[in-house]
């Protein structure tokens, strides 16, 4: 398959701290992605900069061939791109319902065929549907952020840290809903601090430390890494 997403130089600066330093890597359509590092090493940056959220210093962000870096989120989502955010940021006053549909926002056709979609994948999130997101547990706040990023019928999803702050158990539920959709045809970009999870179903990945890429390979074999294994697997030599 060809790549779907294809970042080239890419440098986003704070101030004066340059964030990341020039990294280029590609996405291959239908394929799970993830990218591992410490914290700072600049993962988030690099998902906010594609999305539009953050401005890059410079580099290209192609997405099936068309260049997307400069573009305004909302364009961005149009094309076929969503971020599930680190932290979830679902709308508290807003019922789980509420803020599916917002999720659609840009869309002018009929969406009641996504929401049976994302209700089939968390039948939690139907039995909640008129129920306060605020209200929520974090696993169930995690779903719906998933849901609200699949009704604009990506053809790539983005996720920051979807096991962040979450029980082993809804860990795993997530994880399985990463596989389900991925078999279904869209494309998975993941950022994950359980580096274990990340990289059992990850196709390919990534290894950031502070804004450069230092390592990649398919998913086993990055598990299969010595330093990999001692620096975020929790292993020693």
């Amino acid at each position: 398959m060809s790549n779907i997403l294809e970042i080239k130089n890419l440098s986003v600066s704070y101030g004066g701290i340059e964030a990341i330093k020039g990294i280029s890597f590609d996405v291959e359509e239908g394929k799970i992605v993830t990218l591992i590092g410490s914290n700072g090493a600049g993962k988030s940056s690099t998902l906010r900069s594609i999305a539009g959220i953050v401005k890059a210093k410079h580099g290209e962000v192609l997405f099936e061939g068309k260049n997307i870096l400069g573009m305004s989120p909302d364009q961005i989502v149009k094309h076929g791109v969503t971020l599930v955010p680190e932290g979830r940021h679902v709308f508290p006053n807003l019922t789980v319902l509420e803020n599916l549909k917002i999720g659609a926002y840009l869309r002018k056709d009929n969406i009641a065929d996504d929401l049976e979609y994302v209700y089939s994948l968390f039948p939690r999130l139907k039995e909640r549907s008129w129920q306060l997101a605020g209200t929520l547990s974090g696993g169930e706040q995690q779903m719906l952020a998933v849901g609200r990023a699949l009704m604009a019928r990506p053809k790539l999803v983005m996720m920051d840290e979807p096991s962040l702050g979450l029980a082993p158990i809804v860990v795993q539920g997530i994880f399985d809903i990463i596989r389900q959709i991925n078999k279904e045809g869209i494309t998975v970009l993941l950022i994950e601090q359980n580096a274990n999870m990340a990289l059992k179903v990850a196709d390919s990945a990534f290894v950031m430390q502070t804004g450069e890429i230092t390592l990649s390979g398919t998913g086993a074999e990055l598990l299969a890494n010595e330093e990999v294994k001692e620096a975020y697997l929790g292993k020693k030599k």
